[in-house]
């Protein structure tokens, strides 16, 4: 597998290459386990407060993430593109909101961005169902 693809395309590769000579999962729910296994590693990682580790265990879970969605069937470079591009759209529609209520969004309290991002979700949604 070429290492100067990027690393997403790279560890889809990985996982396809290892997965053509059987190492692969009998089901989605490893996966799963295997994903909540990493996920437990990197609070570990996080209270020990080593960067490297942290890095590590913050790379495991990616990768794990990237064979999952080899198992799907699904290109985890497309797949984050859309969650960025989906990020990108319910961000902005934060700030509009924060806008229309005559504040910029820096200034809204913490807990109510929370709420501003439930309300651009929803704004959000129900435009796409009337296009």
């Amino acid at each position: 597998v070429p290492r100067s693809l990027p690393a997403l395309l790279q560890g889809f590769q990985l996982t396809r290459k290892a997965a053509r000579v059987g190492f692969d999962w009998h089901n989605i729910d490893g996966i799963f386990d295997k994903l909540q296994e990493e996920t437990e590693e990197l609070r570990v990682a996080l209270k020990r407060g080593k960067s490297d580790e942290i890095e590590g265990e913050l790379g495991d879970i990616l990768f794990v993430a990237v064979n999952l969605a080899r198992f799907l069937g699904v290109d985890p470079e497309i797949a984050m593109n859309q969650a960025n591009s989906k990020f990108t759209r319910r961000f902005q529609e934060m700030e509009r909101i924060a806008r229309d209520k005559g504040t910029t969004f820096d200034k809204v309290p913490r807990p109510e961005m929370e709420t501003l991002w439930d309300d651009a979700k929803r704004n959000l949604l129900s435009t796409s169902k009337v296009n």
